[in-house]
C-alpha cells in the first residue's frame, strides 16, 4: 500500500492556495487526486472541504493519476481527455451564483427556530435540511437537502444533541462564613471529646440484578449479565442514610426499606448512638450534627426538629445542629470520606440482596483505615406528618446568633 502523508490544515490550505491558481481544470483535478490518493483514511473529506471540490471530482481525478502512473509514457494521453478543459469560469454555476438571495432566505426561515448566545459563533438549529429545502423551493429557490447542509455549515450551524446543564442559583452571602463557623465548633468539640457526625441520604439503590456503574475483574469476554431495564422489581428500593464519625473516621449506615422521612433519619441517628456511638462517647454530653440544608435532615423540616428532641429526651444528649449553604452538600464530609468509598467498593456488582448490599458496604475500607457498620432498618415510615405550631412550640430550641436557621441547639426537656 502507497505511504500516507500528514499534514496541517493551515499549512495544505496555503500550499492550494498558491498552486491551483497555476494549473488548468484537468491539471488542478489530477495534482489533488494524486494527494487524494496519498492522504490516507478520511483523506478525501478533508481535501474537499478544504479545496471545496466537489469528492466525485476528486476520485475522479484520483482515477486519473493512478491511471497516469501506470501507463507507459507513450500511453498517457489516452488515459485523459486532453479536450475537455473548460474556460475559466466555465461549469454549473452553484446554487448561490443563481439565487445570492438564498442565504439571507435560510437566515430568516431559522429566526425563531435558533438556540443558544448570539455573541457564541456556533450557533445550531431545530429544522431538519429536508424542510428546509422545501421551504426555500416554496420561494423559488431550488436546493437540496445537502446544498442546505452545506450553507448551514458555512453560516456557522452544526447538528447539536441536547446537553444537561444547571443554572445555579446565586451563592449564599454567608456561605464562606458558615463554613468558617462550622469549623470553629468542630474544633471545639472535638477538644471537649465530644462527638461530631456528618449525616445524610445516599441515593435509592434499586435491589436486584441490575447494572451498576464502574468495573470489576472478570475472565475476558465474560462480563455479568444484568437485567436490560432498571424497572423497579420485587425487591423494590432501599435508602442507606449514614452516620460519618468525622474524628473517629467510623460509619454507620443504616439500610432503610420505607420512605425516607425525617424520622427515619433521627432513627438512623438513634441507631448509631445505640450500637457505635455511646460507646467510644460514653462521657459526652454533647453531639454536634452537621447536615445538608435540604432533604429528610433539612433546616425548614419541622419535623426533623421534633424527631431529634424525642432523640435528646432518650440519650440525654444536648444536641448541636449546623446546616451547610444551599448548593453546598459537596463539602458535607460523608459525601466523599464515606458515600464515595461505599460506591468504589461495590462498583459494577449488581445489589441482588439485601444481604449484598449489608455484606458490601460493612466491607468498605480506605488506606486510612475506614470502619463501617451496617444494619437493615425494616420499619415503616409515614410520608406526609405535619407538626403543629403548638407541637412546635415545645420544642426546647435555641438559635445561634448567627444564622439561627441553619446553626440551633435542641436540649433535652426537663419534664418528658
Amino acid at each position: 500500500m502507497a505511504d500516507t502523508i500528514s499534514f496541517s490544515i493551515p499549512e495544505f490550505s496555503t500550499y492550494i492556495g498558491r498552486i491551483l491558481p497555476l494549473l488548468d481544470e484537468q491539471q488542478r483535478r489530477i495534482v489533488i487526486g494524486g494527494m487524494v490518493a496519498m492522504a490516507g483514511r478520511g483523506g478525501l473529506k478533508r481535501i474537499s472541504q478544504i479545496t471545496g471540490i466537489s469528492q466525485p471530482t476528486l476520485i475522479k481525478g484520483r482515477n486519473e493519476c493512478e491511471a497516469l502512473s501506470a501507463a507507459e509514457p507513450q500511453g498517457r494521453e489516452a488515459c485523459v481527455d486532453s479536450n475537455r478543459i473548460r474556460k475559466e469560469g466555465g461549469g454549473r454555476k452553484s446554487v448561490t451564483d443563481h439565487h445570492p438571495e438564498i442565504e439571507s432566505a435560510l437566515t430568516q426561515l431559522l429566526d425563531g427556530h435558533v438556540i443558544g448566545n448570539p455573541e457564541n459563533p456556533l450557533c445550531w438549529t431545530t429544522k431538519s435540511t429536508y424542510t428546509l429545502s422545501k421551504l426555500l423551493a416554496d420561494q423559488g429557490m431550488k436546493a437540496s437537502p445537502n446544498t442546505v447542509a452545506k450553507l448551514l455549515r458555512n453560516a456557522g450551524f452544526s447538528l447539536q444533541q441536547n446537553r444537561k446543564y444547571v443554572e445555579k442559583a446565586a451563592a449564599s452571602p454567608d456561605r464562606d462564613e458558615q463554613f468558617r463557623y462550622i469549623n470553629e465548633k468542630c474544633k471545639t468539640f472535638w477538644r471537649d471529646g465530644c462527638p461530631v457526625i456528618s449525616v445524610d441520604t445516599k441515593k435509592k439503590e434499586l435491589v436486584g440484578n441490575y447494572k451498576n456503574n464502574g468495573a470489576e475483574y472478570r475472565p475476558t469476554k465474560e462480563p455479568r449479565k444484568v437485567n436490560g431495564h432498571d424497572f423497579e422489581g420485587p425487591g423494590g428500593k432501599v435508602a442507606p442514610y449514614g452516620v460519618f464519625d468525622i474524628q473517629a473516621n467510623e460509619g454507620f449506615v443504616n439500610v432503610g426499606l420505607s420512605a425516607d422521612t425525617a424520622e427515619f433519619a433521627t432513627a438512623s441517628i438513634r441507631r448509631w448512638w445505640e450500637e457505635m456511638g455511646k460507646v467510644r462517647y460514653s462521657s459526652a454530653r454533647k453531639l454536634m450534627i452537621t447536615a445538608d440544608c435540604g432533604g429528610s435532615n433539612g433546616y425548614r423540616t419541622r419535623l426533623w426538629k421534633v424527631c431529634l428532641q424525642r432523640l435528646a429526651n432518650e440519650t440525654n444528649l444536648e444536641i448541636h445542629v449546623s446546616h451547610f449553604p444551599p448548593g453546598t452538600s459537596k463539602w458535607n464530609k460523608i459525601e466523599h470520606l464515606l458515600f464515595a468509598q461505599i460506591s468504589r467498593c461495590w462498583r459494577g456488582q449488581p445489589l441482588e440482596s439485601l444481604e449484598v448490599i449489608v455484606s458490601l458496604i460493612a466491607a468498605t475500607t480506605t488506606d486510612t483505615g475506614l470502619s463501617v457498620q451496617c444494619a437493615i432498618d425494616d420499619n415503616e415510615y409515614q410520608r406526609g406528618i405535619a407538626v403543629s405550631d403548638e407541637e412546635m412550640a415545645v420544642v426546647n430550641l435555641e438559635k445561634s446568633s448567627w444564622r439561627g436557621d441553619w446553626n440551633y441547639i435542641i436540649r433535652p426537656q426537663e419534664h418528658q
